[in-house]
């Protein structure tokens, strides 16, 4: 009589990956959504509507205009991952590991800085002074009141101080915050080093100068 053999135990579910952070500006797309329905409304009209080279002109006018609209308020938005950080700009899409990120500045413009020293803007992560103004506003009311508000107590009787909550902090600040922690604790991680890649957005490039071709061509010819 044989003894069974023992079942191998079930293989393990891989764990999950954990999925990026997407950053990018409402701002922005709602900006880029208005002028892309205005340009549509605008170019469609004219091409139906329009006699002779009106057409042509309007159709030349909105291969060129629109990848220029999207590219600028649409396209752009930053990944942000455990092992890299990935910077999708109107033009170029930058791939940095953390151990290349040398710095994340804050200024006028909001900006990566690789260890080789070369700078590239984060599109997606506009700064807006008057944001930043009036969280300093809302900072200093708080520092006035003693730091700390009073609340209400139920049961107890008589008010309780609500939690502190730090400095007020304009939304962009706190994502240059968020990007700046992963920068700390992921830069010396294995899986987080290798070599900073920059790809040229050909899709917006081609449509752009077929249309600028196509415009400079129609004009010259009128």
């Amino acid at each position: 009589m044989t003894t069974p053999d023992h079942e191998s135990p079930a293989p393990q579910p891989p764990a999950p990956e954990s999925k990026d952070r997407i950053y990018r500006s409402p701002a922005g797309i709602a900006g880029g959504v208005l002028l892309l329905a205005i340009s549509l409304w605008l170019g469609i009209d004219a091409l139906v509507q329009g006699e002779d080279r009106t057409p042509w002109l309007a159709l030349a006018s909105m291969i060129l205009v629109i990848p220029l609209i999207v590219a600028f308020t649409v396209r752009p938005a930053v990944y942000a991952g455990e092992d890299r950080l990935r910077i999708r700009n109107p033009f170029r899409v930058i791939v940095l590991p953390w151990g290349q990120v040398a710095a994340l500045r804050s200024g006028y413009s909001n900006e990566v800085v690789a260890e080789s020293g070369t700078k590239f803007q984060l599109w997606a992560v506009p700064v807006s002074l008057r944001a930043r103004k009036r969280a300093a506003r809302k900072d200093a009311r708080i520092e006035r009141g003693g730091g700390t508000g009073l609340r209400l107590g139920f049961g107890g009787g008589g008010a309780a101080p609500a939690p502190d909550t730090g400095p007020v902090r304009a939304e962009t600040d706190k994502i240059m915050d968020d990007l700046r922690e992963l920068m700390e604790t992921r830069g010396t991680a294995e899986s987080a080093q290798g070599e900073v890649t920059v790809r040229w957005a050909y899709e917006i490039f081609a449509p752009v100068v077929a249309g600028a071709v196509l415009l400079v061509i129609l004009i010259a010819t009128g």
